[in-house]
């Protein structure tokens, strides 16, 4: 990689005349290239395009919309090992995790592509001679704004469900990770998407959210990030009244019930609890065990995560790579020191691992008061916090406790306590006994402090669509 432009109007602009930044290695904390800022008047140019890209595609027959998407599916599988690679390098996960995100890219727009032709709206029941229909139609160009952590499927799921609806879209991928987004967007151009209905630009995140989002001709924005980042957006969205999809933090919880199948629990919850190094929204972060099976969950759990090989993501077998950045090492150092001030115990990892790179050992901290700053806030890093319970009614109450809810997972083999859990565990998705919360197919989103609105699915396509209602006497 040397540079990464910016994708306007199905123009690449490269750096003359404009800032560049760099793009570093998070395995060596050096830097691989740099990626193009846009100036305002790129911006204003893309919004332009924005205006007239929508006119465009909206138009576009939808058995012709639905093979583009189909087309750029296939390009996608056809580049996934130099996507993924472009991934591993600048984000730093195993080369193995960033080839299977960008197919799930690819999976995505498969699933958008037939949900075009799926767009039904309905006829309601009248007297002879009157009708009422309900119709969907685009809301208009969308604004989207990608998180670092998964470069590639944060901006597809941006951008795929919108061209599904209809819109156009401008996406602004992660600074630190440009490459994976960019390619999503270059593969929906070479498919046949207008350019002027998929653009890609990078900048001063707040400068390019809030020049965007100042413009009358973005009628959406999307948003996944920090609850603290996306309350900032939704405000700038509502000055406009402009319709809002946030995906944000999460602090998911685990509930561990004696009844369940522990080794199996444990097995998927481990890996599940390092992927990406923990750097990953629905992440299980709080494991809430029932007191009966606390010793052998913990035990097991703290002896898998010794055995988890870190190193460079290119490595052969590696099962974790570095943060992302340093300001996740600090993170960790600071939420780690205050949890053990607090008085819990660090029954794996806990530091830095070398001085190269921003490598950090997976870590597992037991007895954990609610009072430490790490069973508050999300830790975003490889980091498990195992807890003793004495029962449902309590885990459920602990589970529950602070505003987030984006993903919670259950492990329990009783069909009554799964309804229960189903029932009053407050989270956008539930996951029992599986580590998955994620499909194609399937809605994606939180409550709470965790946002609002989905992505994937059908309502990942209808979030980008305005009910009209037609009555005819």
């Amino acid at each position: 990689m040397t540079q990464v432009p910016l994708s306007i109007a199905g123009e690449t602009l490269s750096g003359d005349g404009r800032e560049v930044a760099d793009v570093l290695d998070p395995s060596t904390g050096e830097a691989i290239g740099t990626v193009v800022h846009a100036t305002t008047a790129d911006l204003d140019r893309a919004l332009d395009a924005a205006a007239r890209g929508f006119k465009t595609w909206r138009n576009t027959p939808a058995d012709q919309r639905s093979a583009v998407l189909m087309k750029a599916a296939g390009l996608i599988r056809e580049r996934a090992k130099d996507i993924g690679a472009s991934i591993t390098r600048e984000q730093g996960k195993p080369v193995k995790e960033a080839i299977g995100e960008t197919v799930y890219c690819a999976m995505l727009l498969e699933f958008y592509a037939g949900e075009i032709k799926r767009l039904y709206g309905r006829t309601l029941v009248r007297p002879a001679g009157s009708r009422v229909e309900v119709q969907y139609h685009p809301v208009g160009p969308v604004a989207g704004f990608a998180a670092w952590n998964f470069p590639a499927l944060n901006v597809m799921r941006k951008i795929g469900g919108a061209l599904a609806a209809g819109c156009s879209t401008i996406v602004k991928p992660s600074e630190e990770t440009p490459s994976g987004g960019l390619a999503m967007v270059q593969a929906l151009i070479d498919a046949g998407v207008p350019g002027e209905a998929v653009q890609c630009v990078f900048g001063v995140p707040d400068e390019v959210s809030r020049h965007l989002l100042a413009s009358p001709v973005i009628r959406k924005v999307t948003f996944t990030g920090s609850t603290a980042v996306g309350k900032h957006l939704a405000k700038l969205a509502a000055d406009d009244l402009k319709i809002a999809t946030m995906e944000l933090g999460g602090h998911a919880p685990v509930l561990v019930f004696a009844d369940s199948d522990i080794d199996k629990a444990l097995d998927t919850m481990t890996a599940n609890a390092f992927r990406n190094a923990g750097q990953v929204c629905v992440s299980p972060t709080r494991f809430l065990v029932e007191e009966p099976v606390f010793a052998k969950f913990r035990d097991g759990f703290v002896e898998r995560t010794k055995a988890l090989k870190v190193g460079n993501g290119f490595e052969k077998d590696i099962d974790m790579g570095p943060m992302a950045s340093p300001r996740g090492l600090e993170r960790m150092e600071s939420m780690i020191g205050d949890a053990k001030t607090h008085g819990a115990k660090v029954l794996a990892g806990g530091e830095r691992i070398g001085n190269q790179g921003w490598f950090h050992a997976p870590t597992v901290l037991a007895e954990v008061p609610t009072g430490a700053e790490i069973m508050n806030e999300e830790p975003f890093g490889p980091v498990a916090i195992l807890n003793s319970m004495a029962g449902e009614d309590a885990m459920i109450e602990e589970a529950n406790r602070l505003p987030y809810g984006l993903a919670a997972y259950a492990w329990t083999q009783n069909p009554a306590r799964r309804r229960r859990l189903a029932a009053e565990v407050e989270a956008g998705m539930l996951a029992i006994d599986t580590g998955g919360v994620s499909a194609a197919d399937a809605p994606f989103g939180g409550v709470k402090w965790s946002g609002y609105g989905s992505e994937d699915g059908r309502e990942g396509v209808l979030t980008c669509m305005v009910t009209k209602t037609v009555h005819e006497g």
